[in-house]
């Protein structure tokens, strides 16, 4: 998609601190975390939310990075995993992504 931010990202047309790149998914820092680690994985094709995700394999990539993501970042204190679909529940970028958020104590309800 033309205009959205994370397409842009995965052509390299605007920079981002990569966390993770595979095959079809990729992983950079936040640019406006909201913990000390704040990790934003995305599919690198445009799909609009998780509603729209069919693809088995590329649902597995997506977890197999997450847990890689984990490891690799030595999360072992935990981390929170948010998916925001649609407008109304604060996604601001209408392409489908997970945020992985850690290094820190992350209360019930967020505040």
């Amino acid at each position: 998609m033309d205009n959205c931010i994370f397409c842009k990202i995965v052509k390299g047309e605007i920079p981002a601190k990569i966390a993770f790149d595979g095959k079809r998914v990729i992983g950079f820092y936040d640019i406006n975390p909201q913990a000390p680690v704040h990790i934003l994985l995305i599919p690198k094709e445009h799909i609009p939310t998780i509603l729209e995700l069919k693809d088995k394999e590329l649902k597995d990539e997506i977890f197999s990075a997450i847990t890689e993501i984990g490891k690799e970042e030595k999360l072992k204190n935990g981390f929170r995993l948010v998916v925001n679909i649609g407008r109304d529940s604060g996604c601001e970028v209408l392409h489908l992504h997970f945020h992985i958020l850690s290094g820190r104590r992350l209360d019930w309800p967020p505040g």
